[in-house]
């Protein structure tokens, strides 16, 4: 289970004109992540991505405890991270390598030793996700979609307890949004994710809707959706 309390993100604020001013992220934080599929929603710049980034320790509170699986992320961070693998909205930040095959290789090299043990799970891992074909192609030569795909098979290979996703199908048309989510759907990991998609939101089991940095609401998509709507409708 994943867990914040008290949690409080606060960064330098370099548009002030006083010297040393902050800007709060998130405030007065306080939730359990118990739910298998947890989906983050609110307008841009409402927290979602900061509190994403806190359940890995790819950043730390101002104030406050996040646990993981009973792992406090200040010195923990990197068993933490071995434990939540993070999907970033676009892929080519998390592609490095020319190829599928490469790229998802590289992230078994700290599980798996030997080069053509490595390279046979890679391919078995390409195998599961429908993406044999396109082991050897080019990262630029495939689609939205399957670069999305192949960024969470890279993810998924070194087979994470969590996974965290940053608004994944934001970059995405609706037949790769379709892919992706019924994939998300297959995953036997507890899914954490951000999204504008508020048809993905409406299939998870519990949604979170931020504002400000706060969270204004909290339960089941019946319950919380209808309300974000009426908000921004209003706005």
């Amino acid at each position: 289970m994943i867990q914040l309390e008290g949690v409080k993100v606060e960064v330098p604020d370099f548009a002030s004109q006083v010297r040393g001013a902050s800007k709060e992220l998130l405030a007065d934080i306080n939730l359990a992540f118990t739910e298998q599929r947890i989906a983050l929603i609110g307008s841009n710049g409402s927290g979602k991505s900061t509190l994403l980034k806190l359940l890995n320790g790819l950043i730390l509170p101002s104030a406050g405890q996040v646990t993981v699986l009973g792992l406090d992320t200040r010195p923990h961070g990197k068993d933490v991270r071995r434990r939540v693998g993070y999907v970033f909205t676009d892929p080519s930040a998390q592609l490095v390598m020319s190829t599928p095959l490469d790229d998802i290789q590289l992230s078994l090299r700290t599980l798996i030793s030997d080069k053509d043990l490595r390279r046979r799970r890679a391919l078995a891992l390409l195998a599961e996700r429908g993406l044999s074909e396109l082991a050897d192609q080019s990262i630029y030569d495939l689609s939205g979609g399957e670069r999305q795909l192949v960024s969470l098979t890279t993810v998924l290979a070194v087979e994470p307890e969590i996974i965290v996703a940053d608004e994944p199908t934001t970059l995405l048309d609706l037949r790769n949004r379709l892919t992706l989510r019924r994939a998300f759907a297959q995953l036997p990991q507890q899914l954490i994710v951000s999204t504008h998609d508020l048809e993905l939101a409406a299939e998870m089991d519990r949604v979170i809707w931020l504002e400000g940095g706060r969270v204004v609401a909290d339960g089941a998509p019946a319950a919380v959706i209808p309300q974000y709507e009426q908000a921004m409708a209003v706005a």
